[in-house]
């Protein structure tokens, strides 16, 4: 049985505003005003889950930025 990992994605809205989102989510789990609030809030909420990956988007929506937010298990063994 494999474990689903617990992810937030961080990325700008349409509004301008940053949201943290939970993928497959039909709502997010915080709106904020800038990226760097979005990722505080973020390493927050998967600090209260038990840990996770923490992913930062650029605004074409490639993957600037990932993280893994302790305890989660990263599946890298180095570093980054």
């Amino acid at each position: 049985m494999t474990e689903k990992a617990n992810k937030r994605v961080v990325q700008r809205r349409d509004d301008g505003r940053t949201e943290v989102r939970k993928p497959g989510a039909a709502r997010a789990s915080a709106v904020v005003g800038t990226q760097a609030e979005g990722v505080d809030r973020a390493r927050e909420i998967l600090g209260n889950d038990g840990g996770g990956e923490l992913q930062v988007r650029g605004l074409n929506g490639t993957i600037r930025k990932q993280d893994t937010v302790k305890p989660g298990n990263d599946p890298r063994s180095t570093r980054g």
